[in-house]
């Protein structure tokens, strides 16, 4: 149980985003974000966001955090920050701070959003989401995956590290692509090519076939340019979508996903259009033998802002009706 009011964070690599819930049921209440850069780590982070906040002080805490969360003091993967339970609650004078992965409040937050206030948006057929397991994954500064499982009364979520297995071409014209792909740690995995620095290496990877330089610096680069009309960055943002739906249909497949597969992440809000126009749903459903079954499963992109905050003020709201892994530190 958590003591109100409690302080929500979501910590990725890039952005670090904070709440507070003053009581049970109540709304969210936003404070400023955080760029992970431009902080030595989350107790100044939050001794910033909390500057202007004029409620009562929070007396609990629990964060997101983007990487494997098997310990109570654990670094971020894409970020110099380390976020330490104890650390945190003693300079906050917090009586408990539980730590989960960053994609445990993004499987709850499929249990409160709602495609017809806005919060998602389809790919393909619209169909509702079902009562079976739910699959929400990611691209953003890394690729986050996790799956929300029904078990009698209870909803069980398990974070996995999807995004770090490996990933591979599927017919010839893919084949001559990745000779040049940057390897990671000398691999290619999904993470490698689905996340924001993996849209980087995907569109320097086809300019390289065609011996001709990227024009691009960053990622946003290649949205912007796409909207322009850029046939690189257009035939990029293409080629995303394919991998990603590939890559979405594959898990679904692994999990068995009925209930529905819910994309999250900082890029597929950007590109739902590229996503809806059909390359992502057509590799999602390529899965023979079991190519009908893959048609069945509805998709949605979470176009709400703050997934992961609505997550996790479901998760502290109603303590009975999920069940994952976390850590943390409780004062004495």
């Amino acid at each position: 149980m958590f003591a109100f009011p409690v302080l929500l964070g979501d910590i990725g690599g890039t952005n670090a985003r904070f709440a507070i819930l003053p009581a049970p049921e109540e709304p969210v209440r936003l404070l400023p974000r955080t760029l992970t850069a431009q902080a030595s780590g989350p107790v100044e982070a939050i001794g910033k966001a909390l500057e202007g906040y004029d409620g009562l002080a929070p007396r609990s805490a629990i964060f997101a955090v983007a990487t494997r969360v098997d310990r109570p003091v654990i670094r971020l993967t894409n970020a110099h920050w380390t976020i330490d339970a104890q650390e945190i609650g003693t300079a906050l004078g917090l009586e408990r701070v539980v730590l989960v992965n960053d994609y445990t409040p993004v499987a709850a937050s499929v249990t409160v959003l709602d495609e017809a206030r806005g919060d998602l948006a389809a790919l393909g057929e619209a169909r509702p989401a079902g009562p079976g397991t739910r699959l929400v994954l990611g691209p953003g500064t890394g690729f986050g995956a996790a799956a929300l499982v029904p078990v009698e009364d209870r909803l069980a979520i398990l974070a996995t590290e999807a995004g770090h297995v490996e990933f591979g071409p599927v017919d010839e014209d893919e084949m001559c692509l990745w000779p040049h792909l940057e390897r990671v740690g000398g691999r290619v995995t999904a993470e490698v090519v689905l996340s924001g620095p993996g849209l980087f290496r995907l569109a320097k990877a086809l300019a390289a076939r065609r011996s001709k330089p990227c024009p691009f610096a960053v990622p946003n680069d290649i949205l912007d340019a796409a909207r322009e009309g850029d046939g690189l960055a257009r035939e990029t943002l293409g080629c995303f979508s394919r991998w990603l739906g590939r890559f979405a249909g594959d898990l679904a497949l692994t999990f068995e996903a009925t209930g529905g597969v819910f994309i999250a992440g900082g890029i597929a809000p950007r590109m739902v259009d590229v996503l809806q126009q059909g390359g992502f749903r057509e590799a999602f459903d390529r899965k023979a033998p079991h190519d009908s079954w893959a048609r069945t499963v509805p998709a949605f992109v979470i176009v709400n802002r703050e997934p992961a905050l609505q997550g996790l003020s479901a998760l502290v709201t109603y303590p009975g009706r999920f069940v994952y892994q976390s850590q943390g530190w409780a004062r004495g």
